[in-house]
């Protein structure tokens, strides 16, 4: 299990680092992404969704970081995973997102519970203090992500 961890950060960089890249070529030719449409109580459910979203990942790098495998299964499963929709009124949000941005949604959730799975079977050594500090520094790089999503939007 330390190697399927030791695994996901260069993952988890890449993915962040590729999602940097795509940004960047979104914000230089206009923006071609679908437009949704959302009621506005529903577009700010939904905006408040995803910052709980970007907090809970914070929480589940910053238990890694302590090496509490466990606690970020917890938080995962109940703030992401498969068991969290009716937290988030899915059934209500996906009456207004096209299919494929639902499944996307039910995707991201699927992945959260197959994480708690992972989680549950892996165990972060104790002596890798270098490790937890590679988690913490990512947490941090987190924490400035939740900051700006909390309180700014671009629309």
């Amino acid at each position: 299990m330390m190697k399927q961890l030791k695994l996901l950060l260069p993952l988890v960089l890449l993915l962040v680092a590729g999602s940097s890249l795509a940004l960047q070529k979104v914000m230089a030719t206009q923006d071609s992404r679908q437009m949704v449409k959302l009621p506005a109580m529903m577009q700010q459910h939904m905006l408040s969704n995803m910052r709980d979203h970007l907090v809970a990942l914070n929480e589940i790098f910053r238990q890694l970081a302590r090496g509490d495998v466990d606690a970020a299964g917890e938080i995962a499963e109940k703030r992401l995973g498969m068991s969290s929709l009716s937290l988030h009124g899915a059934a209500h949000l996906g009456k207004f997102m096209p299919k494929e941005m639902g499944e996307i949604g039910t995707r991201m959730h699927h992945a959260a519970s197959r994480f708690v799975q992972i989680a549950s079977e892996a165990e972060l050594e104790p002596g890798k203090a270098a490790q937890h500090r590679i988690y913490e520094a990512l947490a941090d790089i987190t924490d400035n992500c939740n900051a700006c999503h909390q309180s700014y939007r671009i629309r």
